[in-house]
Formats: structure tokens, sequence, C-alpha cells
């Protein structure tokens, strides 16, 4: 699945899914927000990994292994 990486004018950011399933986050945003980046990931798991990557965060880790590595597949989301 596709996220997204939203940046608003006062330096806050959004981490969300694209299209349907992230139209509630989106919704938030204040206007003028712009799309600054995104990323394909299989899992929540796969996607933060790689959102801290590309933030320069350091290693992504998870108290809920069980759950973010599950595939979205898996969970019924395509």
């Amino acid at each position: 699945m596709i996220h997204e990486l939203w940046l608003e004018a006062d330096g806050l950011q959004m981490f969300c899914l694209a299209g349907t399933q992230g139209d509630g986050a989106r919704s938030l945003l204040a206007p003028g927000a712009k799309l600054v980046w995104t990323v394909e990931a299989a899992s929540h798991f796969e996607a933060m990994c790689k959102y801290y990557e590309y933030m320069d965060w350091g290693q992504y880790t998870t108290d809920f292994p069980e759950i973010d590595k599950t595939p979205y597949a898996e969970q019924g989301w395509e």
C-alpha cells in the first residue's frame, strides 16, 4: 500500500495511508499542506521502518510485532 508524508506550513507532519484509507487523516491537515514523500509498504511495520529511515531517526521498533508486521493483504486491505 502507498503511504504519504505531508508537511504543514508550521512544520508539523503527518504520515498516513494514501487513497480512501487515509481520507480521515488527511481531512485533519491545515490548508496548504504539501505532499513531500510517498512510499510503498506491505505492512504498518515496513512503512514505519521506511519512514524512520527517510527521516534519519534510527531504527523503528514496535511493542506489537504480531499486529504491526501482519501484511495489509492478510487484513483485507489492498
